[in-house]
């Protein structure tokens, strides 16, 4: 293939990597995008649930294993698909080749478990691409500038994609997944959730704050610095004439208002009475426990913890709890995602009426520019998720969402 030919990154998650009849089919599906004329290069996740059963493994060890240890640990997973793909694709006669993180030139700070993403040098890549092979790379993972391994948090193998798409000045980004785009709800909860076929970032990015299972919003906020245009499609879907939803530039809409409805499960609630901001900060912040939501008025503190991005909950806890605080881990939130939401008050009045109408408080009700958000009973999630979903967008006829892996 020509050194010239126009880059695609393509990114497959765990589900569609997720045992070998799976992987081979990923093969054939990045032979097809080669001989159509590209020059490709493909991010992969670990196998199915690896990361947890590897997360598991070193639980059973200690509640709180060392970080660095379980870098070491779960890069195994990436490392294992990337190079079971590099057989696939050589046994169908493609000439490939896999590298790591670090091979990749992906450079991350000195943080682990969660690391970012602070530069990217994919000189190997290029001259493989150059020279006609598919490089395969393992997502998640990079290589701090102290030349330790690191592993980019939950949803890492996304960011990786962007990256390197940005990096590679790639035609666009192709996000695989065991679902076909971006919907107005997960699927799973509204049955009569939406598909749609074009998302601007901003929107994407608060769905994925607000806990949506797409790509995570560190990726998309790095699409969005970069231009990247990311296509997210299904694996096993044709490569013509199926859905997809493309997230770029440009997506401009008539008329704002909701466009998604998101749930999010995995959260702690956090007050605490008569507590200086300081002090709780420096605490939370050596415990590695993010703050969001964070409102501080008179003598108490409320925020939320995504959990799903806090690496030692049993430490977090503890630290919190050192400050007196109240900490609830049965609500959940959901929200209502849409540019300009909060410019009409009476949304606000409908979701309150919604609310009031299925006999559900809310412990909190928080407003940004995109998104309404409400705190309530974790066992009451689905049903308030389906009772906006068909106040707003049923009602509305406004259409989106995103739900992936």
């Amino acid at each position: 293939m020509a050194s010239n030919a126009k880059i695609i990154v393509q990114k497959f998650g765990g589900s569609s990597v997720a045992d070998i009849a799976k992987i081979r089919r990923v093969a054939e599906r990045v032979v097809a995008t080669r001989r159509a004329g590209f020059a490709v290069c493909v991010v992969v996740s670990a196998m199915g649930k690896t990361t947890d059963q590897l997360l598991a493994l070193a639980n059973e060890l200690t509640a709180s294993p060392p970080r660095r240890e379980l870098d070491m640990l779960l890069s195994v997973g990436e490392r294992t698909t990337m190079a079971l793909l590099a057989i696939a694709l050589q046994a169908m006669g493609e000439d490939a080749i896999s590298f790591t993180g670090s091979q990749s030139g992906i450079m991350t700070n000195d943080r682990h478990f969660d690391a970012r993403i602070i530069e990217v040098r994919p000189f190997r890549i290029e001259d493989e691409l150059a020279r006609g092979r598919i490089v395969i790379v393992a997502g998640y993972q990079g290589m701090s500038y102290k030349r330790e391994i690191t592993t980019l948090g939950r949803g890492g193998s996304d960011t990786t994609a962007v990256a390197l798409a940005a990096a590679l000045e790639a035609e666009r980004c192709e996000i695989y997944s065991d679902v076909d785009g971006v919907y107005t709800a997960d699927p799973r909860v509204v049955s009569d959730a939406r598909h749609i076929g074009e998302l601007g970032y901003e929107e994407l990015q608060e769905m994925a704050e607000a806990g949506a299972k797409v790509l995570n919003a560190e990726a998309v906020e790095f699409a969005k610095r970069h231009g990247i245009a990311i296509y997210a499609r299904k694996t096993d879907d044709p490569l013509k004439g199926a859905k997809e939803t493309v997230v770029r530039l440009g997506v401009v809409r008539e008329a704002s208002g909701v466009r998604a409805v998101v749930s999010e499960a995995k959260i702690a609630y956090v007050r605490v009475k008569g507590a200086a901001l300081a002090r709780l900060t420096r605490a939370c912040g050596a415990a590695d426990v993010p703050m969001k939501e964070l409102h501080a008025g008179g003598d108490e503190v409320r925020f939320v913890v995504p959990l799903s991005r806090v690496p030692d909950w049993a430490k977090g806890k503890r630290a919190i709890e050192s400050e007196a605080g109240e900490l609830r881990e049965d609500l959940g939130a959901v929200s209502l995602v849409g540019d300009g939401i909060t410019r009409d008050v009476r949304v606000l009045e409908r979701a309150i009426a919604v609310l009031e109408r299925e006999s559900i408080a809310a412990e909190s009700l928080v407003t940004t520019a995109f998104r309404i958000s409400m705190l309530v009973d974790r066992a009451k999630l689905d049903a308030l998720t389906r009772a906006l979903h068909a106040e707003f967008v049923a009602t509305d006829g406004v259409s989106v969402g995103l739900e992936s892996e």
